[in-house]
C-alpha cells in the first residue's frame, strides 16, 4: 500500500470501532444527550493526549521498569483522559446529572483508544505485513485494549458520579479514589495480558465481565426521573 492508503486505513481501523462503542455508550444517556459539540470536542481531547502520554511514557522507561513501568504508564494515560473529559465536559454547564460523568470519561478514552490503535496500526502491521493482519490486529485491539480503556475510565467516572451530590472535599477524594483503582485496573489487566499467552482469551472474558458490572451500576447512577423515556 501506498503511504496515504496505510494512513487511511489506520485511521479508519483506529477511527470505526471507537465510534462503534461510542454509539453504543451514549445510549445510556440517550435520555438527557450530552450537546454533540462537547462529545466531539471531549473526544478529539482524548486522541490529542496520545501525543502527549507517549514521550512521557518513553522518559519514563529511562528510570523505571517492570511493574512499576506498567503502574506509571497506566497512571500516566488515565491522568491525561480524566484531563480531557474535565476540560472538555465536567467543567461545562452539559454536565448536569451523575450519569454524564461517566459519558464525558468514555468518549475521552474512546478517543484516546481511536488514536492509540490507529497508531499501532500505522507502524505495526499495516508498515510490515499485510492489510489481512492489520485488521486482524485491529480487530483484536477493540476487543482488547479498546475494552480497557472504557472500564478504566469509566470506574473514574462511576466514582465522580457517586460524589455528584457530596461537597467538593468529598468529590475530590472519590475522584481521587477512583483514579487509582482505575490505575490498579489498567495495569493489572497490562500485565495479564502480557503474561498470559494461552491465557489471554480468559483475560478478555474478565474483561467483558468488569464491563457488565459497569453497565449495571451506570443504571443505578441515573436519576429515575430524568433519565426515564
Amino acid at each position: 500500500m501506498s503511504g496515504i492508503e496505510t494512513i487511511g486505513v489506520a485511521a479508519f481501523g483506529g477511527l470505526v470501532p471507537s465510534l462503534v462503542w461510542l454509539a453504543f455508550w451514549l445510549l445510556e444517556d440517550r435520555c438527557q444527550p450530552e450537546p454533540k459539540l462537547r462529545i466531539l470536542l471531549t473526544f478529539i481531547a482524548g486522541a490529542a493526549a496520545v501525543g502527549l502520554v507517549l514521550p512521557l511514557e518513553y522518559w519514563a522507561m529511562s528510570y523505571v521498569s517492570g511493574v512499576t513501568l506498567l503502574l506509571l504508564w497506566a497512571f500516566l494515560e488515565e491522568s491525561l483522559k480524566l484531563l480531557a473529559a474535565v476540560v472538555f465536559g465536567l467543567s461545562s454547564k452539559s454536565y448536569d446529572e451523575p450519569v454524564d460523568a461517566v459519558i464525558y470519561l468514555v468518549t475521552a478514552a474512546l478517543g484516546f483508544s481511536a488514536a492509540e490503535n490507529a497508531l499501532f496500526l500505522f507502524t505495526g502491521p499495516l508498515q510490515h505485513g499485510t492489510l489481512s493482519s492489520g485488521l486482524l490486529l485491529g480487530s483484536e485491539r477493540f476487543i482488547g485494549a479498546s475494552l480497557l480503556h472504557i472500564l478504566s475510565s469509566a470506574t473514574i467516572g462511576l466514582f465522580i458520579a457517586f460524589a455528584y451530590y457530596k461537597n467538593h472535599v468529598t468529590r475530590f477524594d472519590f475522584l481521587a479514589i477512583g483514579l487509582i483503582l482505575a490505575t490498579l485496573l489498567h495495569a493489572v489487566f497490562n500485565f495479564l495480558i502480557l503474561q498470559a499467552g494461552a491465557w489471554a482469551f480468559s483475560v478478555f472474558v474478565s474483561l467483558w465481565g468488569a464491563i457488565i458490572v459497569v453497565l449495571f451500576l451506570v443504571e443505578r447512577i441515573k436519576d429515575p426521573v430524568r433519565d426515564y423515556c
